[in-house]
């Protein structure tokens, strides 16, 4: 029941669906944001002035989705994470925080997939582009014989190139671009630098301008 209720919700006219969300969900909704026709039910959502998320995204199981000003979420993306009250898995990662944040002017264009079984950062003016990318914070161990996750980072003033894969524990730098169908798998401290390959490495030093 609670889910047709959902979908429902999604049908209304914006106006009284923000209102809904804001009064029975206590999201924190600014009155300039807006969502579309999308399934958008984490445990916590606060949206920013002009925030924006558009048509056909589901995001699900997520305990916090938190978008800045002028943040944007595009269309057919794909958000999910794992409820922390979900005893099955992920038990030796107590700290875990199953998060997408997104900081200012940051976008995710169309058809991601987006893990956040731990947190997943976009920094400030950074795009994930393109289509296809996949931004994984869970995996699995060997060593354990079980699942493990790990939190991702991405830098502020970043370019995600199409078909991307960002592993658990990964990090791209301030100012980098990780080029098109590139996997990251490891944490990088250097900026202004192109990343690509497979797995993902120093290509190039970008020009500062």
């Amino acid at each position: 029941m609670k889910i047709i209720i959902k979908i429902l919700i999604i049908f209304l006219p914006w106006t009284i669906r923000r209102y809904i969300l804001n009064k029975f969900y206590h999201y924190k909704i600014h009155p300039t944001a807006r969502i579309g026709l999308s399934y958008i039910y984490p445990k916590q959502l606060i949206m920013g002035e002009a925030a924006r998320i558009g048509h056909l995204n589901v995001a699900i199981h997520l305990e916090k989705i938190q978008m800045d000003k002028n943040c944007s979420i595009s269309q057919k993306n794909w958000i999910t994470g794992f409820p922390l009250k979900d005893k099955s898995n992920f038990q030796d990662f107590p700290n875990r925080k199953p998060y997408l944040i997104m900081k200012e002017d940051s976008s995710i264009t169309k058809q991601h997939h987006i893990d956040c079984t731990d947190m997943v950062i976009v920094g400030m003016f950074t795009t994930i582009a393109g289509y296809g990318t996949q931004i994984l914070s869970h995996s699995f161990s060997l060593e354990k014989n079980s699942q493990a996750c790990a939190p991702i980072q991405i830098g502020h003033h970043c370019w995600v190139g199409t078909r991307s894969i960002i592993l658990p524990g990964s990090v791209l730098p301030p100012q980098s671009v990780l080029g098109a169908g590139a996997v990251l798998q490891r944490k990088y401290t250097e900026s202004f630098v192109l990343y690509g390959g497979v797995p993902a490495k120093y290509i190039q030093k970008m020009d500062i301008l």
